[in-house]
């Protein structure tokens, strides 16, 4: 009997405790706002109603657990997260936003963080942390049935915010522009980084896979058609955007993730192994249908994320 199965990524924005620091132009959230964030954030997460969740800008695991005791589906849900790890100078856990997954179907093993890309990849000499994502990766291996197990990769690639290197004048446009190209580079890396550690997944286990988070990019761009292997060797392991091979197109004709000075885009995708793909000899399912909620973003609270969410169905033959 077929089994559907829906997958989810959601940026959740800046989700931290009351009181914490994150970003020396942005207010710690008072207990009220935090309360209301909390509130907004297990309110969405019941809409999306996903067996498997992968979130990004979690400052917190700690806020993202009493998210999940505020929420109706996901109480008893398993959770894995990449912690903080101490400053080295005080000590203390420091503020960085970080990937995490629920999940309401059975974990086959402990979920693994990639923290240093893979051997052979790099960032230019001279760059800071030349050998590690930006943002960890967390990879975690799903139960299906007796036999068969699901590999989730939830990812969030360097923005496009502008690097800037030290004392550099940021109103002058040419520092400017090599700010942006450090960043492009950096989330090019990142996509580099991935792609080899696929490969290798794939030649170890080929099994079905999921890759899906804030690529601060679109599906057409560069860095994310590296990720999906697109011009590779079929044997290294292709990965397919769900919304363009989904049966039910209409699903999803007028969706986006992000609204930005009346643009809108879709940044944040879930790209699935080719198990999935329609025209595979020897596929497992298919994608029924994708779905963005992105409702509330032309009028956003402040408890609520600047990101749209994206939902897909899949059926498993």
């Amino acid at each position: 009997m077929p089994q559907e199965i829906r997958f989810a990524t959601f940026n959740v924005c800046n989700l931290s405790q009351p009181g914490a620091l994150l970003y020396d132009n942005l207010a710690p959230l008072t207990p009220e706002a935090y309360a209301a964030k909390v509130d907004w954030t297990a309110r969405q997460l019941d809409r999306l109603d996903a067996d498997v969740i992968g979130l990004q800008e979690v400052f917190c695991l700690e806020a993202l657990r009493d998210v999940l005791a505020h929420s109706e589906k996901y109480r008893d849900a398993a959770l894995c997260g990449v912690s903080t790890a101490p400053d080295p100078v005080t000590g203390q856990p420091r503020q960085m936003p970080q990937v995490a997954l629920i999940s309401r179907l059975p974990l086959a093993a402990e979920a693994a963080i990639h923290t240093d890309f893979p051997a052979g990849v790099t960032l230019p000499a001279g760059s800071r942390d030349a050998l590690r994502y930006a943002r960890a990766l967390l990879r975690v291996t799903l139960q299906l049935d007796q036999q068969r197990q699901l590999d989730v990769i939830v990812l969030h690639l360097k923005s496009k915010r502008p690097d800037y290197d030290g004392e550099e004048a940021h109103d002058n446009p040419m520092c400017h522009a090599q700010a942006q190209l450090r960043s492009l580079i950096r989330r090019g890396t990142e996509a580099v980084a991935l792609r080899s550690l696929l490969c290798q997944l794939h030649r170890d286990a080929p099994r079905p896979r999921i890759v899906l988070g804030d690529f601060n990019d679109t599906v057409d761009a560069v860095t994310t058609s590296i990720i999906m292997g697109e011009g590779g060797s079929e044997t290294a392991g292709r990965f397919y955007d769900s919304r363009r091979i989904q049966l039910d197109p209409a699903s999803s004709a007028h969706g986006y993730t992000i609204l930005h000075e009346e643009r809108r885009m879709t940044i944040d995708h879930v790209l699935v192994s080719e198990h999935f793909h329609p025209a595979a000899p020897q596929a497992l399912g298919r994608v029924l249908s994708v779905r963005y909620f992105s409702e509330h973003l032309p009028d956003a609270s402040p408890a609520a994320s600047d990101h749209g969410q994206v939902l897909v169905q899949l059926q498993l033959g």
